[in-house]
Order: C-alpha cells, then sequence, then structure tokens
C-alpha cells in the first residue's frame, strides 16, 4: 500500500498539483475534493 494524498479544492491549483505529484511518484494515490459540481482540468 503507498502513500495517499487528498487535495482539497478543484480550482487551478489542484489538479496541478495532482498532476504534479503523481508525476513526481507514480505510486501516490491521489484523492481530490471539490465543493462545486465542477474541477478545473485546463490548468
Amino acid at each position: 500500500m503507498g502513500k495517499r494524498v487528498v487535495i482539497v479544492g478543484g480550482g487551478a491549483a489542484g489538479p496541478s498539483v495532482a498532476a504534479e505529484a503523481k508525476r513526481n511518484d507514480p505510486s501516490l494515490e491521489i484523492t481530490m475534493i471539490e465543493q462545486g459540481a465542477f474541477v478545473s482540468y485546463a490548468a
């Protein structure tokens, strides 16, 4: 079982951080929590 990362917020920074973390350590299990209906993915 690898490390788990929880990212709170799906604005421009959330997905960017998730992508960078996954590039640095592909074994990470990433969960992103967003209050609204949409998550930004164009950052």
